[in-house]
């Protein structure tokens, strides 16, 4: 079975929709398509890297309030994450725990991810920039977390190196990206991935 969900997410700050499919990485047979709209260029950039590299189809629009900051629209990761949790539904026949490093020139990053029901989020990017293009920095590990929380998985990301913080943001996006894909591939069966039972 396809795994997708589409999510409303609406406010007196922000209107986001979200459809999402896990299943179009590579050799699926699955067209893949990215069409991300948030009104923040960078933000925009990195949720594309973030499917793309995940393997996931992702249309996400996001109409927010920019004239007070970027924050309310960067909150579209909630909704990211409720669609994720949603189509992937029941943690089961999956990996369930996820690594990935992803460099970009000198920047190199670590992402792990386990999708356990227990939402935590560690982050440590080490950006310096007040903002990267028209996103503050400070929304960057926002946005992490927020994802973690809706999604209801573990999550620990780190920027091991790098000196221009665009690469530092990237390259912890598609560390991201290829973590999630490998922790939602199936694997054939039909197991709780849990010595407990349930997840």
């Amino acid at each position: 079975m396809s795994r997708q969900a589409s999510i409303s997410r609406k406010t007196n700050e922000t209107e986001i929709d979200v459809s999402i499919n896990l299943d179009c990485a590579p050799g699926s047979n699955v067209k893949q398509t990215i069409e991300v709209s948030t009104g923040i260029g960078f933000l925009d950039h990195m949720y594309t890297a973030l499917a793309k590299h995940g393997g996931m189809s992702l249309t996400m629009k996001c109409k927010g309030d920019l004239w007070i900051d970027d924050h309310h629209t960067a909150d579209n990761a909630i909704a990211l994450g409720a669609a994720f949790k949603e189509a992937l539904g029941e943690v089961r026949g999956i990996r369930r725990y996820g690594t990935g490093f992803a460099p970009l020139d000198e920047a190199l990053s670590r992402a792990v991810i386990d999708i356990c029901s227990r939402p935590y989020c560690v982050t440590e990017l080490g950006l310096r920039r007040e903002k990267i293009g028209d996103l503050s920095t400070e929304m960057i590990p926002h946005i992490f977390y927020s994802f973690a929380m809706a999604s209801g998985v573990t999550l620990h990301i780190d920027v091991l190196r790098g000196e221009n913080d665009h690469h530092r943001a990237e390259s912890a996006f598609k560390a991201l990206a290829l973590a999630i894909r490998q922790a939602i591939e199936r694997t054939g069966g039909d197991d709780v991935p849990s010595t407990k039972g349930v997840l």
